[in-house]
């Protein structure tokens, strides 16, 4: 899901000070506030180019395609979160839809606050639970398959209800559990009792969807779909498709960041594409939800000015630089609320413009036996964990209970972090901790760290994730 699945506020907190070396705990003083007030961070840090500068290996191959490859093979075969739809079976049993839906739907154990600051009681949650229908399972049922359309929201439970930790809190709601993306291949395993929503297994992660979002159709068609070539990735932010009045539902279709899309090769260049001539565009295949919510697709056209590349781009360290800052300054969105993503989504979303597919949450990164990772646990001492910090490469992911991060590069001895981050909070000269929001993608020294307002975040960190040999 988001960046976690526990009940901690998120908080990247600041390093008292920036330090000459990572090996010193403390400092002295702390550093100077530019005029933008995030400490330690200059204006020519803000840009690809400064970090891509100071790499001497910028655009040597990380990993191959074959390497990329090997590695999801793994994930799908050894992480649990991940989910390979291409083997699932023929019928799905009532136990396993059961453990999927009781994993995310059940009653809440802390108060939980609606939108407008009221305490949701437990008869609400009674009303949730019932438009589950959980015991209208079916002890066997044959495997359903769908593709998403737009983007859409994956939900705790089969309702727009949104649901926060405290009366004044309007950016993370916890019931919004991630999104899906057009073209996403999904098992359709429930049905809520109002028929509005199915419980869905995408490749990454399992929770409701409102059926407008879904359309059904045969397994081989729904599978083949997501194999199909030529392809085209978005390695933008985001792109849009054409504007068309004739046809709405693919009109300004939002693609985020590694979707993949097929191309219709051999559309004749002198054929219309809904109503507009494609010779200026790329003509795509897009799913399509028919009236009755089958499956049929449809083309439409991609502009050719939009940032997309014929295949994944090569994992290079100056591409994983380019393709981070991109969302630099987008809006912070737990659990890919908002239309944006929060950490792990970004990490996420970045990786897949190379074809690296990472598990949902930071919980499940952060631990995934497919992944090549660095595990701290309490007998690694301060002065062990910043030594392996010295040796961070671009592409590292940091990851702390409920956050990860994403290594930029080092300067005067200390790595950096691009990050979506809710803010940060540093200690002054005189010792007081100031907190500065930040609610988005942004750029931050990385050590020495507070954790919670008083730890040394050093001391909190759980693992690191290594995208590369």
């Amino acid at each position: 899901m988001k960046c976690t699945q526990g009940r901690e506020s998120i908080y990247a907190l600041l390093a008292c000070s920036l330090l000459a070396s990572c090996a010193s705990q403390t400092a002295s003083r702390a550093p100077a506030i530019p005029p933008h007030a995030v400490v330690g961070v200059q204006e020519k840090q803000l840009t690809p180019a400064f970090w891509i500068a100071r790499e001497s290996n910028a655009s040597k191959i990380v990993l191959d395609k074959r390497a990329i490859a090997a590695q999801n093979a793994r994930l799908r075969e050894l992480d649990a979160s991940v989910h390979d739809l291409d083997a699932m079976p023929p019928a799905l049993t009532g136990d396993k839809v059961r453990a999927w839906i009781e994993k995310i739907s059940s009653y809440p154990d802390e108060d939980m606050f609606d939108a407008e600051g009221r305490k949701l009681e437990r008869s609400d949650f009674d009303v949730l639970l019932r438009n589950v229908a959980l015991e209208t399972v079916p002890e066997n049922q044959p495997t359903r398959y769908g593709l998403v359309v737009k983007r859409a929201d994956l939900r705790t439970f089969p309702a727009p209800l949104r649901g926060y930790e405290s009366a004044d809190d309007h950016d993370i709601d916890r019931f919004q559990e991630s999104a899906l993306f057009p073209g996403t291949a999904v098992v359709m395993a429930h049905e809520s009792r109002d028929g509005n929503w199915w419980f869905v297994v995408s490749p990454l992660y399992a929770a409701w969807v409102e059926k407008r979002f879904i359309a059904q159709g045969p397994a081989e068609e729904v599978l083949a779909y997501t194999h199909k070539a030529p392809y085209l990735v978005v390695t933008g932010a985001t792109a849009k498709t054409v504007f068309t009045p004739q046809r709405p539902d693919v009109s300004e279709l939002q693609l985020d960041m590694g979707v993949r899309v097929p191309v219709i090769a051999d559309w004749p260049q002198d054929k219309p594409v809904n109503g507009q001539h494609p010779y200026t565009a790329h003509v795509i295949e897009l799913p399509e939800r028919a009236s009755d919510g089958t499956l049929r697709f449809t083309p439409a056209l991609l502009p050719q000015i939009v940032d997309a590349s014929s295949d994944y781009l090569p994992l290079t360290r100056a591409n994983v630089l380019r393709q981070g800052f991109k969302f630099l300054g987008e809006r912070y969105g737990w659990g890919h609320s908002y239309n944006a993503r929060d950490c792990s989504g970004f990490v996420s979303d970045v990786y897949r413009s190379f074809g690296v597919q990472l598990p949902r949450n930071t919980r499940d990164q952060a631990v995934s036996p497919a992944l090549n990772r660095i595990t701290f646990t309490e007998a690694d001492d301060h002065e062990r964990r910043l030594a392996v910090l010295r040796d961070l490469e671009v592409g590292d992911l940091v990851y702390i209970p409920g956050h990860v991060m994403m290594v930029i590069g080092h300067e005067n001895g200390m790595p950096y972090v691009i990050h979506d981050t809710t803010g940060i909070s540093y200690r002054g000269t005189s010792g007081e901790v100031t907190r500065v929001v930040l609610n988005g993608v942004s750029v931050t020294p990385l050590t020495p760290l507070l954790f919670a307002r008083k730890d040394s975040f050093v001391d909190h960190i759980t693992s690191i994730l290594r995208v590369r040999p």
